[in-house]
């Protein structure tokens, strides 16, 4: 059971690693003066799901969901 804590543990590592590295590649949510004017409903805020930005998300809620898994799986005390 040692190898499987092995692989698991690097698997929990590198989506940590890639967790952070998405998180820290996406925009800021904050509202500048472009949503006041109403300049926010573009081509792109219509789009916004089939862009990278969108990616990026869906990445990362995929990535969050995986952390939380391994993280209990690691807790677990079948590794003994």
């Amino acid at each position: 059971m040692g190898a499987f804590k092995i692989v698991v543990t690097v698997f929990f590592i590198l989506v940590c690693v890639a967790l952070v590295v998405l998180v820290l590649m996406q925009e800021g949510k904050s509202a500048g003066l472009g949503t006041i004017s109403g300049a926010a409903e573009t081509y792109w805020g219509k789009n916004k799901g089939r862009s990278m930005e969108g990616r990026l998300v869906t990445w990362t809620k995929v990535l969050a969901v995986l952390f939380i898994l391994l993280s209990a799986i690691l807790n677990l005390n079948i590794f003994q």
